[in-house]
């Protein structure tokens, strides 16, 4: 079922984004090369505890861990790891959906290790444009294949980059996921009409080589996360945003400059 929001339930949420904001920018200063996975578990868990929030991820569906970091191929669900050392020129991806007193928020924001490669820095600049031009279809009356082609065609059909299609954003409260589907690729005019007040994240994961990703399992865990098939890099951007008459609003703005016209007034 898909539920239209209030306005005290779209402040609660805005308010979760804002904390999960607030962390995935902390962040900027704590990933570098030499620091393990780990510290940015550590890093999350205290910055919302500070805040009186929680990871909502912690404990579902028998994953352990606060955040899911991916690390260059590593597409999605990966968890944080002590031996896992950054490196110059990594990129790394860091997923996480918090929980503030109910209100749910989810985002991931794909960062540089140091100084990285021409190639690895435009597809970072590229998946980031992919979420906003699908951000920019999301308005009352167009529908989820709006969304997902204007990611699918710009990565794709112009840049000759990959959109991952197993893995797809979805509707958020009350729960952490909630319908609809929401795919980062499509037709556009097909799939459900938006409305007002519906929340949901848009979350483009782009390769630099095929669409296609592998399973692997978590050594010493009864988990799984994803690759690319064919090696390739992945970056992954979302946000958490509510359809409003007045466009796209975003929950889990980390630039509040660059997301000026998207901001809740």
């Amino acid at each position: 079922m898909i539920t239209l929001k209030s306005e005290r339930e779209i402040e609660g949420m805005a308010h979760s984004g804002a904390i999960l904001a607030g962390m995935l920018k902390g962040l900027t200063d704590v990933i570098k090369p030499g620091i393990s996975s780990w510290e940015i578990e550590t890093y999350a868990i205290n910055y919302f505890d500070a805040h009186d929030a929680v990871a909502e991820e912690k404990n579902v569906d028998g994953y352990n861990y606060a955040t899911c970091v991916s690390v260059n191929d590593e597409v999605a669900h990966a968890a944080p790891r002590k031996a896992l050392i950054l490196h110059e020129g990594d990129i790394v991806a860091v997923d996480t959906v918090v929980n503030w007193h109910g209100y749910m928020s989810d985002a991931c924001w794909t960062y540089p290790v140091g100084t990285i490669s021409d190639e690895r820095k435009r597809l970072i600049e590229m998946t980031q444009k992919s979420l906003y031009l699908g951000i920019d279809q999301a308005v009352v009356g167009n529908r989820l294949g709006d969304i997902g082609y204007a990611i699918q065609h710009y990565t794709e059909d112009e840049n000759g980059l990959g959109d991952v299609r197993e893995l797809i954003g979805h509707g958020i409260q009350p729960s952490m996921h909630e319908a609809p589907d929401v795919p980062a690729y499509g037709r556009a005019g097909h799939g459900l009409r938006l409305k007002a007040g519906m929340t949901i994240t848009i979350e483009p994961m782009i390769t630099t080589g095929g669409w296609e990703i592998r399973a692997v399992d978590m050594p010493g865990e009864d988990w799984e996360y994803y690759v690319t098939a064919d090696g390739s890099d992945c970056a992954q951007f979302e946000h958490t945003i509510v359809v409003t008459e007045d466009g796209p609003k975003i929950l889990t703005s980390v630039d509040s400059e660059m997301d000026a016209k998207y901001l809740l007034s």
